[in-house]
């Protein structure tokens, strides 16, 4: 009986589970650090002001420069992975971003704050188009949205637990260490200890899968080249990585991607300041509060890739989250800030499941083989939306005491971006990548 129901498992469904279960959970954590490195500043913009009298201008160049060294190093790094392999180069990645991020704990002024957030986004650089790469590598087409969405998911996640996490760490002190310093070291220390697990753990090839059967290795690897291979019989496989970079399309997902990151990381960075707007808040509340939007979007990102992989039209998918984005930023211009905060909780809902929605249309579009390059690019480019987004926040909110008019900014951005996203395609053509949304059932 046993035997039978074996023979009856599809070797590749069962490599594709085996695959979820050993890297998604992983990468889920990893990306959890790494996000929480990034973003944990949010929560200690008042005590550096107090401590070290770093202003909202400050602070909000600062936040960004994280993404001017993401940028520049993001490509290079993602060249490397691939002659070093996933599992020594996304280690690497992950210790040096912890070290940094520890270090910030000892910054004294303006310029070792901004020469650290510089640091930090070198340090980081390539992470994430690594692990979307990595997937293009060990998970078939159909798979890989949903992978891309509990990856990402990750984001929404760090900020659900960041919140209560760093507020508790927030009241720490000794050793003549205050507790934004205490926050910093921790959450630091943590990303430096994940190398270890990362290293047993991760596995560059699929051939060094030991968790796989040889005939699962055989037929997932198998499966990925027969998509290799379509893609080359439309036209995708000869075409040089320069020529790809030059590709309109390209400058598309680049422009779609920076006015996502637009909105995520001006919320992110400014969302607690926000919440302190509502008067009387501990740090530990700040922090709770903070997690409610991110618990929201978590939820609706799922729901998103559910319905995407269901009716598959991924650019009309992206374009509601997209106006959903819009119009809960348009609305928390209410100057209101209990109204404001429920606002972004709504927003929340459309900027982060757009983030998820968006990768499967440049997957779909790119050559596998400079697929890591191309993801490195739209990557880079579109995360200095994490730059432009918080500094000229901190200008306005420094110089007008108000930061009204960029989120009017963020939610007519947003809109240009739903109405851009119908222009994308994969390298298939319009047939197969705009089908009726309401015939096209997922496989």
């Amino acid at each position: 009986m046993t035997s039978a129901l074996t023979t009856a498992i599809d070797p590749l469904d069962s490599a594709v589970s085996k695959v979820k279960r050993h890297v998604l959970p992983l990468f889920l954590i990893m990306f959890i650090a790494n996000y929480v490195d990034r973003v944990n500043i949010g929560f200690v913009n008042a005590h550096m002001r107090a401590d070290l009298g770093i202003g909202a201008a400050a602070y909000g160049l600062g936040a960004g420069l994280f993404f001017i060294g993401y940028a520049l190093f993001e490509v290079p790094s993602n060249v490397l992975m691939q002659k070093y392999g996933a599992r020594a180069w996304l280690t690497r990645i992950m210790g040096t971003w912890g070290l940094v991020a520890a270090a910030m704990a000892f910054v004294w002024n303006d310029t070792s704050f901004y020469v650290l957030r510089f640091l930090l986004g070198v340090a980081e650089a390539g992470f994430f188009p690594g692990v979307v790469y990595y997937f293009t590598q060990w998970l078939p087409q159909k798979e890989r949205g949903k992978a891309v969405a509990i990856f990402l998911s990750g984001s929404a996640l760090a900020s659900v637990l960041s919140g209560p996490i760093t507020g508790a760490l927030l009241s720490i002190r000794g050793f003549g260490l205050q507790g934004w310093q205490w926050m910093f070291l921790i959450e630091g220390g943590f990303s430096i200890l994940l190398c270890g697990v990362s290293w047993i753990l991760l596995k560059s090839h699929i051939r060094d899968a030991t968790w796989l059967t040889a005939e699962e290795q055989t037929v997932l690897a198998r499966s990925i080249a027969m998509e290799q291979a379509e893609r080359d019989t439309h036209g995708g496989a000869h075409l040089p990585a320069m020529k790809l970079l030059k590709d309109p399309q390209i400058l598309l997902f680049c422009f779609l991607y920076f006015a996502i990151q637009l909105t995520i990381y001006a919320a992110t960075f400014w969302l607690p300041t926000i919440i302190r707007k509502m008067g009387g808040l501990s740090d530990f509340e700040v922090g709770m509060l903070n997690a409610i939007p991110w618990l929201i979007a978590m939820v609706a990102m799922y729901c998103f890739a559910l319905l995407s992989a269901k009716w598959r039209f991924q650019q009309a998918w992206l374009a509601v989250a997209l106006v959903i984005a819009a119009c809960g930023l348009f609305a928390s211009t209410s100057g209101n800030p209990v109204l404001s905060f429920v606002a972004i909780c709504f927003s929340a809902i459309g900027f982060k499941a757009a983030s998820s929605l968006f990768w499967p249309i440049p997957q779909g579009y790119l050559d596998a083989r400079v697929a890591a390059g191309v993801i490195a690019l739209i990557n880079s480019v579109g995360n200095l939306g994490g730059f432009f987004a918080p500094a000229t926040f901190g200008y306005l909110q420094q110089h007008t005491g108000s930061i009204t008019g960029g989120l009017y900014g963020l939610g007519v951005a947003s809109l240009l971006a739903a109405a851009a996203g119908f222009l994308t395609r994969n390298r298939r053509g319009d047939r197969n990548m705009l089908p009726d949304p309401l015939h096209s059932k997922a496989h």
